[in-house]
């Protein structure tokens, strides 16, 4: 999900490209020598995104190296995340570490345009750093996970961020102290923003409060919101919780969990 957001925001960033490539392609860019030498950064970039939409996607690795290597975030970001997905390319773990740390390294101001770049790289590194990279020297470490995210969480109110502390400090993971309150905190922010699974995870907690109506709410909520990949936990989550409700709260809950989708809701 969060790439395609960012490919979303890649795709306004360089509006026009796509229709433009063939227009430039032949100045930046040749079949057999690649990236001709003096091309401008961004329109290397740009005909990077163009030849990945096109689906040339050797094409687009090779600009955006070039863009990359000569300052453009966007081409590291979108470097490493093929990279992470192995998209167009082997997957290598350790190589979008390094791309995704490029970016960390950037210096990039809170409400800059690039700052989305920046958030989900911080993410995606503390991602890598709470379970390690295999054959690689990325170590498991919790306590440097943490910290990269609550730098995307305080920073750039990144929602899987901001999650992702919430599970940390529902569990006392990263070198912080289990709170449910701090966990609660968390889960919040990220279920303003629409995170289901800090929704459903909240929601949970409040059902387990003693707050039935309102937790199962938001769990049902965020399973109908959930993508593939979070179903399964969360289906298990809120079929816990129904069969546990009575009758009445259980049809009280589902016509909440209309609104919800409808209005938007996640707060308590």
């Amino acid at each position: 999900m969060r790439s395609s957001v960012f490919s979303a925001l890649v795709a306004v960033a360089t509006f026009g490209a796509v229709g433009q490539a063939m227009a430039f392609d032949d100045k930046v860019f040749d079949d057999k020598t690649g990236v001709k030498p003096q091309s401008s950064p961004w329109a290397v970039f740009q005909f990077g995104f163009s030849a990945y939409k096109s689906g040339h996607k050797e094409q687009a690795v090779e600009a955006y190296k070039y863009a990359a290597e000569n300052g453009q975030i966007g081409a590291t970001w979108k470097l490493a995340r093929m990279y992470a997905e192995g998209d167009g390319v082997t997957r290598d773990d350790y190589a979008a570490f390094k791309f995704f740390s490029e970016i960390v390294d950037q210096d990039v101001e809170p409400g800059s345009p690039e700052e989305s770049y920046v958030s989900d790289a911080l993410v995606a590194l503390g991602d890598y750093l709470r379970k390690g990279i295999p054959g690689s020297p990325v170590e498991e470490n919790e306590v440097a996970a943490q910290e990269y995210y609550m730098r995307a969480a305080a920073n750039y109110r990144n929602p899987n961020a901001q999650f992702e502390m919430g599970q940390m400090f529902l569990k006392g993971e990263g070198g912080v102290k289990a709170s449910v309150k701090q966990a609660g905190r968390w889960f919040q922010l990220a279920a303003e923003k629409g995170h289901a699974g800090a929704q459903a995870t909240l929601g949970n907690l409040l059902f387990q409060s003693g707050k039935i109506v309102r937790g199962l709410a938001m769990m049902t909520a965020a399973l109908e919101r959930a993508a593939p990949a979070d179903q399964p936990w969360i289906r298990n989550m809120q079929e816990e919780a129904f069969a546990a409700a009575g009758e009445a709260d259980r049809r009280t809950a589902i016509s909440l969990a209309d609104d919800i989708l409808t209005k938007g809701g996640g707060n308590q």
